[in-house]
């Protein structure tokens, strides 16, 4: 049990500690920056608390989805947990669980990331809950984020309807003192009544579950705990300024020291969706002029419906893509309020090196060998950090998870209609493959595409913080064989090598190439442990050294990329950076000249 004193948290484990405070004892992800952490902090505040739950790392959104809803209909409280790409993932279950509706309390909890910072897109959760006709809340701090998981259980359990809450990369990693409070210990069994004309509703009844969730809408539009916050109530004006999430925050901030307080009414949103019924009627009748500052769609400015009197994105007087950081909220506040804005000069660009893969990964040791192998192929690739890989020149393509696989079979197909022949090497994750690879290559096998799909296997999910994939398997579980499962989707070659063995990885490269040209898909498993995965105990490696024939050709440095190896302009050769080598030893079969060897009494 925990102190009742603050503790400074990250707004994830904030989220993490509100979800165990208030008796959830399910809990499902997978990994997506900026929700990574909020799953393994519920474990670590679970077993600080002794409380008995489930926690799992699933193979992809949708499937977390579906075991912690069901577990909702069981009675039970809880949660799943993804960014915002992710719940195009989980969208299926999503938009038919809104009409089935919940028994325990259930939250979905989408971080949306403006920006973007580090995903696909900068589309607005908010949006997909309108669609899927959920209520969602918007959190404008760690704290605050925290108090409204509560709400959301609670809301949930009320109206029967899973409830979404929406954070944003700035709540979700930013940090604040929390105060934690003692767990609710509900002591509930699960207990699934079952009930087929509403679990399994065939289409005549989901009809009428329509109708009802409409209701509960309407019902939802005149929650109390959930009503817009007037922050500044003894203000007399005929103008108000309406925002939510993070943009609540600036904005509060700016009024703060600008000295606007008087200038305009200020409203705090915290069900952006569906808006107060009230509160849109307030609005209508008792303001000249309303700025609506939400990120990133004009979810709320939408549902005034009054284009003439307000101002937001739809109106152009906010931007419509990126963040509304806290300079910006002050400019378009000052301008609103009819007051000077502060001339705030932009800083000049600082140059800086381009994001690339930490020195020793294994993937640039593949991607270099898929560039010798197909010098002029055509590679599509997925999401994870061996996307970096488009530095390197190995990486055409990257639309969403999984989808090397499947565009890999779509190029061979537009070659072979138009009567020709390319060589296509797909590169995945080991993670993404779980996650969303095997229903293309299963199709591109049935299909007879032909092209060579490398499987990265890193034996990690290491972009968003080392999670494990199911080829680690768990404790109450096993390992799932990626070899096994390649063999079980019909492919007839399928070979592992270590692609730190260099010119043994590009043959092999070569000989799945020369396959795939004749007889269909090969796969090859680039299997080598990510050096930053604490998990395992990596070999001490030799520490290479450039000898004096070294012509400075920038072979190791501009088409290897590697971060250890420096040119030094005043040479004119390359030397290696002693604190940043890993000592994986490629660069030796990289340089074309060998001047680049083992240090003296080295193996």
């Amino acid at each position: 049990m925990l102190e009742n004193k603050p503790t400074l948290m990250q707004g994830n484990e904030a989220m993490a500690r509100g979800m165990v405070e208030n008796g959830c004892v399910v809990a499902a992800s997978y990994p997506g920056t900026p929700a990574s952490e909020i799953l393994s902090s519920i474990e670590t505040w679970g077993k600080t608390e002794g409380v008995t739950m489930h926690v799992e790392w699933a193979v992809n959104e949708k499937v977390a989805f579906e075991i912690a809803y069901a577990a909702s209909q069981s009675g039970l409280r809880a949660v799943t947990a993804m960014k915002q790409v992710g719940l195009n993932v989980a969208s299926d279950p999503l938009m038919s669980a809104a009409y089935l509706g919940t028994v325990g309390g259930f939250v979905i909890i989408s971080a949306d990331d403006p920006g973007p910072h580090s995903s696909q897109t900068e589309q607005d959760s908010r949006l997909m809950a309108m669609q899927a006709k959920l209520p969602v809340l918007d959190p404008s701090s760690p704290s605050e984020a925290r108090e409204l998981v509560g709400c959301a259980l609670r809301m949930s359990e009320e109206f029967e309807l899973p409830v979404m809450l929406r954070p944003t990369t700035r709540v979700c990693h930013a940090c604040q003192d929390i105060t934690p409070v003692p767990v609710q210990h509900l002591e509930r069994k699960a207990v699934f009544c079952k009930d087929p004309q509403r679990w399994a509703a065939t289409p005549k009844f989901r009809y009428e579950l329509h109708v009802e969730l409409n209701r509960k809408l309407s019902r939802i539009a005149a929650y109390a705990p959930t009503a817009p916050r007037r922050l500044n109530p003894s203000t007399m004006s005929r103008r108000a300024v309406v925002a939510s999430g993070v943009s609540a925050a600036h904005a509060s901030e700016v009024v703060s020291i600008s000295g606007l307080q008087d200038a305009f009414v200020f409203y705090q949103i915290l069900q952006p969706y569906p808006l107060h019924s009230d509160f849109v009627e307030e609005i209508r009748t008792a303001y000249d002029e309303v700025l609506v500052l939400e990120e990133t769609t004009g979810v709320i400015e939408m549902q005034l419906r009054d284009f003439l009197r307000v101002q937001g994105k739809l109106s152009g007087a906010v931007p419509e893509a990126g963040e509304l950081l806290p300079e910006m909220i002050e400019r378009i506040l000052c301008e609103f309020a009819g007051r000077a804005v502060a001339d705030l000069s932009e800083a000049a660009p600082v140059g800086g090196r381009r994001p690339t893969l930490c020195p020793g990964c294994p993937h640039r040791a593949s991607f270099y060998a898929i560039k010798k192998a197909a010098p002029q192929g055509i590679y599509p690739s997925d999401i994870g950090c061996y996307t970096l890989g488009v530095n390197l020149g190995a990486v055409d393509t990257v639309l969403c998870m999984g989808a090397a696989i499947g565009q890999a079979a779509g190029f061979y197909q537009a070659y072979r209609v138009s009567g020709q022949q390319r060589d296509i090497v797909a590169t995945v994750g080991d993670s993404t493959f779980f996650h969303a690879g095997i229903p293309p290559l299963i199709d591109a096998v049935v299909q007879g595409a032909r092209f060579v799909l490398v499987i990265l296997d890193n034996t990690t999910t290491a972009m968003t913080g080392n999670q494990p994939t199911p080829a680690q398997g768990t404790p109450s579980g096993k390992a799932v064989d990626i070899a096994s499962v390649v063999a079980g989707c019909g492919v007839e070659f399928c070979r592992s090598a270590d692609p730190l063995d260099l010119p043994a990885f590009t043959s092999l490269i070569k000989e799945a190439l020369a396959f795939s040209c004749k007889q269909g898909v090969a796969v090859v498993i680039a299997k080598s442990p990510c050096l930053v995965d604490k998990r395992i105990r990596h070999a001490k490696r030799p520490q290479p050294l450039v000898d004096s024939t070294c012509t400075g050709c920038k072979q190791c440095t501009d088409q290897f990329e590697c971060p250890a190896l420096v040119f030094d302009e005043v040479s004119r050769k390359v030397m290696v950076d002693i604190m940043n080598c890993s000592g994986c030893g490629v660069c030796l079969d990289v340089c074309p000249l060998k001047a680049i060897k083992l240090g003296e009494g080295q193996p």
